[in-house]
């Protein structure tokens, strides 16, 4: 009795292949979403390193200034929150807002008191005008640069 050869497979059935590509399928949907969350990072990096580079070039520029200068901008702004004119022109793209206030260093800086050592009835002269705070930032952003000057 002779027997019969047993047919051996050589690849991958049809079923097979359908079952392979449908978990390709299922596990690429996650790992585009990752790459498209890490496109979209870079792309904020991007702009946040663009407008620091900005930020700093802002700033060399107004530190730069005259401390007398600088001194009669913080008091025309009169307080922290009001930008000076060293600002950029309104509408321009990226404008860099520029700060100045001055620092007396206590536990609430942009609060003057002036002891009037001078005796010339100025807030802004005295033992708390050596010391200006800068802040440079982008317009509608949180990001900004802060340092102090003194003179």
């Amino acid at each position: 009795m002779v027997m019969p050869k047993l047919f051996h497979q050589q690849g991958f059935s049809y079923l097979e292949v359908l079952i392979a590509s449908a978990l390709i399928a299922i596990a690429l949907v996650p790992a585009l979403r990752a790459l498209q969350t890490g496109i979209f990072g870079a792309g904020i990096h991007q702009t946040l390193a663009t407008q620091q580079a900005l930020q700093l070039q802002k700033l060399e520029l107004v530190k730069a200034e005259s401390f007398g200068n600088l001194l009669a901008a913080a008091k025309t702004a009169a307080d922290k929150d009001t930008p000076t004119s060293y600002s950029d022109a309104s509408g321009s793209p990226n404008r860099q807002l520029v700060y100045i206030a001055l620092y007396d260093g206590d536990a609430d800086p942009f609060t003057l008191i002036d002891p009037d050592t001078d005796a010339d009835s100025d807030l802004y002269t005295g033992s708390t005008s050596d010391l200006l705070w800068l802040r440079v930032a982008t317009e509608g952003s949180a990001q900004g640069i802060e340092v102090l000057v003194n003179r």
